[in-house]
């Protein structure tokens, strides 16, 4: 048999034995299909951007590894992309930086506007790929010293001001070109290294910051406003002003998008276990699916256990209408490209097992008070043949079957990036 009639006949298979456990495969398939992953941009460049400041990383963010290739330039970026989205089943999404418009000239965060991502905007028209968007609070001198819209500075929380109105609107001309919302996040780095004499001030600061730049009402089918909190980071390991604690607040008074980021908690937190009771008092979350190794460090997405709880944990409270899912990690380890693939199939690959449970059949089990077969299922599940299914759609897509897709990387590899030279790549 070809490749292709084993991996018909395995699918054929893998079919009847799900049917068997009250499954059906091809309606679990049309629900992965509607599913857009939010792909990060900065995990082809080390979080450089285009402003022509590369090397200049810092602000609680750090890149390590020094792999040949990074992309230097927005054509080399989309071009990467390209290559990445071609090897990923289904339509995603991309998920842009501030930092990454096309700059023809200087022009400082609080004067960015939509023509600085033209070039984007028609580019993703081109490809049907859709925005979102992030406003960029770091790697800029009036970020220097860990603070921004937090900043006692008057002067320095305005011009940080102004960059979050800027970032709106730029993703509202994003959400109105694509005819769907621009998920516009807002993380910021601000807080202390050292233990501090005001918890409550810099988190005073910070919410005014936020009302000011949210003080207009844009359309919510253009832009959906995002808040991101954090535990720690480098330079902030005593006190982040944006907590979880703080977000969530914020979120549910001010009717926000709370973004959860897998890596953004203690080692022993798990965001899968906060989407349910978040999403009982905000109206939607945006997930950033990271892996983090005993801190913060933005590991490429495996396929463990937090993913798949987190998948589990969408489909099994019926969140997928209101969750964006989103990826966050940047390795300079590794081929970047290989990166983007391997995270966004292990993201893809955890939903659809989490879309081939008999969730209605556990959930009968446990109103019942059955837990013994409750768990029973559950168990047998970690060995149905989800490979197949999976296999079965990547080839149905377009997209390569199994390993295939590390050939195409080592090719584009040898054809394109291995001819960049950078020395400003992070060590």
């Amino acid at each position: 048999m070809s490749n292709s009639s084993q991996v018909r006949a395995a699918f054929e298979l893998a079919t009847e034995q799900y049917a068997s456990q009250g499954v059906d495969v091809t309606t679990a398939l049309e629900r992965l299909s509607r599913v857009a992953i939010s792909v990060h941009c900065w995990q082809g460049d080390d979080v450089a951007g285009f402003e022509g400041q590369a090397g200049t990383l810092g602000d609680g963010l750090a890149v390590t590894g020094n792999y040949p290739g990074r992309a230097r330039t927005a054509s080399e970026l989309r071009s990467d992309l390209e290559i990445a989205y071609s090897l990923i089943p289904g339509k995603h999404r991309l998920n842009l930086h501030a930092i990454y418009g096309e700059f023809a000239g200087p022009v400082d965060r609080d004067e960015i506007g939509v023509e600085q991502f033209q070039g984007w905007i028609d580019w993703s028209r081109d490809r049907n790929i859709d925005l979102d968007f992030n406003p960029s609070y770091f790697s800029h001198s009036k970020a220097s010293d860990g603070f921004t819209l937090a900043h006692a500075d008057a002067g320095i929380r305005q011009f940080w001001i102004d960059h979050g109105i800027a970032c709106r609107k730029i993703a509202a001309a994003m959400g109105a070109a694509q005819g769907n919302a621009c998920v516009n996040n807002f993380w910021v780095p601000d807080g202390y290294k050292d233990t501090p004499a005001s918890r409550k001030a810099p988190r005073e600061r910070l919410a005014n910051s936020l009302d000011a730049i949210f003080a207009e009402q844009l359309p919510r089918h253009q832009t959906l406003d995002a808040v991101e909190c954090k535990l720690f980071g480098i330079g902030s390991e005593s006190y982040v002003v944006g907590s979880h604690e703080f977000y969530l607040g914020y979120a549910i008074s001010r009717n926000k998008v709370l973004c959860l980021d897998a890596g953004h908690f203690h080692p022993t937190e798990v965001i899968s276990d906060k989407i349910s009771s978040a999403l009982m008092y905000v109206p939607e979350l945006l997930l950033h699916v990271s892996r983090g190794v005993r801190w913060d460090s933005d590991h490429v997405v495996t396929y463990s256990d937090e993913l798949q709880s987190i998948m589990q944990e969408i489909v099994r409270g019926e969140f997928l209408d209101r969750v964006h899912i989103g990826l966050d990690f940047f390795d300079a380890s590794i081929n970047r490209v290989a990166a983007w693939a391997i995270g966004t199939r292990n993201a893809l690959k955890a939903l659809l097992a989490a879309l081939l449970e008999p969730t209605e059949t556990l959930r009968r089990f446990e109103r019942e008070g059955d837990l013994t077969a409750r768990l029973a299922l559950m168990e047998e599940q970690k060995t149905m043949p989800l490979g197949a299914v999976w296999n079965h759609y990547c080839e149905s897509s377009g997209a390569p079957v199994g390993a295939e897709w590390l050939e195409k990387v080592r090719q584009y590899e040898n054809d394109v990036t291995a001819s960049r030279c950078d020395a400003s790549v992070m060590a």
